[in-house]
């Protein structure tokens, strides 16, 4: 018999960090008793942690003891295998420190999610919460292209534990398709014969298919979350799957949850993003945990076109299926080379006696591309691109690149440029040198990232923040022109964390001794002056 989870409150949290307001929790809680569905799960339940969040991120008995719960649904919690196996206490005290017995409860589920290699040490987990009177259910996280063997092997650990009611299967990365659902279903059910479900993520926009692929297998326990609302591209979602099963089924009433969604989950998610889209897609064929692509379409500091690059790099790295901070921000620095700094002084003077020009891709680039031309015309500055522009090469001198996630998504543009790059060698593996071909030359400036330091040396410059302006501000230094002029240096927003960086690193730039004066051509929200591309050069 199909049973419906819904767990928003949950898995939705993972963008608003667990704090819904009231009005979406009364109005969403009352949904789902209206609706028919099963069990609701209410939020994690946790041992303290650093920093806030809201109060579905521990779903506390105090705090369950204020929630008006309808008559209707199951409700439970989650709680990951790690927050119990890691605690500095036997796996009996942290059990007894989180749950008072279920007869004491408002919830009756507990449900515990886990990794393939904790499954060995989770028996003692599901005892413990069985003893104290819960329907327990255990999640195998990330099962997709695990080997059939490995997965009935864990299956059947699971029988032998003797009292889960439960056991569940999801589709972590979101690159399921049919024929994966049925291969793992089979494995589980090669271990274990009682009830199976499945937790589907909406990747590659096959999570309600695969539900219902896995329902007609057998799979009886369907997760959803309203509009999808989940970590990621999200999940299953509720109104869809509650329409789908209606049709067969007078215990489902899906219209509820169509207003619930329409009237608040579709304005959230708007807000928040979550959702299916391309680069979900593409980190789901290269099995790159979604957290992954969320943190960076979070991240102000890329646009679409560096995600991409981001992805292509992340998808070439090791352990990229599980997310783990520290391989973000090791990912974020885009230098997998392991060589030394290098760099020669073979820019020194070449601007001697002239201006130079260096041109962003800001949004006054392209108003006033034609201008720039003819400014280029009269004046005959040398000109620096940073990364590929959208201008004719014969007006460029040199590119200046760093390894960030633009020249990633550029790099095969780089082979037929016909004009010299400028970029940190050290930063590039050989394979990534190669792309630039044989036509190409490359001068090597060497480039180091230090907090709070900009420095110019004739071979490598040390800037505050891995910005390539940064680094080509250091290069014009470095060749001494008369001026340095800037072209398509507009800004950000005044609260965009890239503005903040470079108004600290101008502010560095033009303090820095033997840098020249520094004007810009198109307006600006820098601290420097402006002058304007019309006027005739003195």
């Amino acid at each position: 018999m199909t049973k419906i989870l819904d767990c928003t409150l949950r898995d939705g949290g993972y963008y608003n960090k667990w704090d819904f307001d009231v009005e979406v929790v009364n109005s969403y809680l009352n949904a789902m008793s209206r609706a028919g569905v099963d069990y609701v799960e209410l939020g994690l339940r946790n041992f303290p942690m650093s920093g806030f969040v809201g109060a579905f991120a521990y779903t506390t008995e105090s705090f369950l003891n204020r929630l008006d719960l309808p008559d209707g649904p199951t409700y439970g919690v989650m709680v990951d295998a790690k927050t119990i196996l890691n605690a500095k206490v036997t796996v009996q005290e942290a059990i007894d420190s989180l749950f008072v017995n279920a007869t004491e409860s408002k919830i009756g589920l507990v449900r515990v999610a886990a990794h393939f290699h904790e499954v060995e040490q989770s028996g003692p987990v599901i005892k413990a919460l069985k003893a104290k009177g819960y329907t327990v259910g255990y999640n195998l996280m990330q099962a997709g292209g695990k080997p059939s063997s490995v997965i009935s092997e864990k299956a059947a650990l699971a029988t032998d534990w003797e009292c889960l009611d439960v056991l569940y299967f999801a589709d972590s990365l979101g690159n399921m398709g049919a024929e994966e659902v049925k291969r793992i279903t089979a494995a589980l059910k090669q271990g274990w014969s009682g009830a199976l479900g499945i937790h589907t993520h909406n990747n590659m926009g096959k999570a309600l298919d695969n539900a219902l692929i896995a329902n007609s297998e057998g799979v009886e326990w369907l997760d959803v979350t309203v509009t999808g609302m989940g970590r990621g591209a999200g999940n299953a979602q509720t109104e869809c799957l509650l329409a789908s099963v209606s049709k067969s089924s007078t215990k489902y009433r899906p219209t509820p949850v169509y207003d619930l969604a329409i009237r608040h989950f579709e304005p959230m998610q708007r807000s928040y993003g979550w959702g299916t889209n391309l680069l979900y897609f593409l980190g789901a064929q290269h099995d790159i945990h979604p957290t992954y692509i969320q943190n960076l379409l979070s991240d102000t500091h890329y646009g679409t076109d560096e995600v991409v690059g981001a992805i292509e790099y992340l998808s070439k790295l090791e352990n990229t299926s599980s997310y783990k901070g520290e391989v973000l921000k090791a990912a974020l620095t885009f230098d997998s080379s392991k060589k030394e700094v290098s760099g020669s002084n073979a820019l020194v003077g070449k601007a001697v006696n002239r201006d130079i020009l260096i041109l962003a891709n800001g949004p006054s680039f392209q108003r006033y591309s034609h201008e720039i031309e003819a400014f280029i015309e009269s004046n005959n500055p040398i000109v620096l691109a940073i990364n590929m522009l959208p201008l004719n090469k014969d007006y460029i001198d040199y590119y200046c690149i760093t390894h960030n996630p633009k020249f990633l998504s550029e790099h095969s543009n780089y082979s037929e440029i016909g004009k010299p790059v400028i970029l940190p060698k050290h930063r590039f593996t050989d394979d990534e040198l190669a792309v630039f071909g044989e036509d190409v030359m490359l001068f090597d400036y060497g480039l180091i990232e230090l907090a709070q330091t900009y420095e110019v040396f004739d071979n490598k410059c040390t800037i505050p923040f891995d910005i390539t302006a940064g680094y080509t501000l250091a290069i014009a230094t470095v060749m001494k022109p008369n001026t340095i002029l800037l072209a398509g240096f507009d800004g950000y927003a005044s609260t965009d964390p890239r503005q903040l960086e470079m108004i600290d690193l101008l502010a560095r730039v033009q303090k820095f001794e033997g840098v020249p004066q520094i004007l810009s051509l198109t307006p600006t929200s820098y601290s420097v002056p402006e002058g304007s591309v019309y006027a005739p050069i003195k």
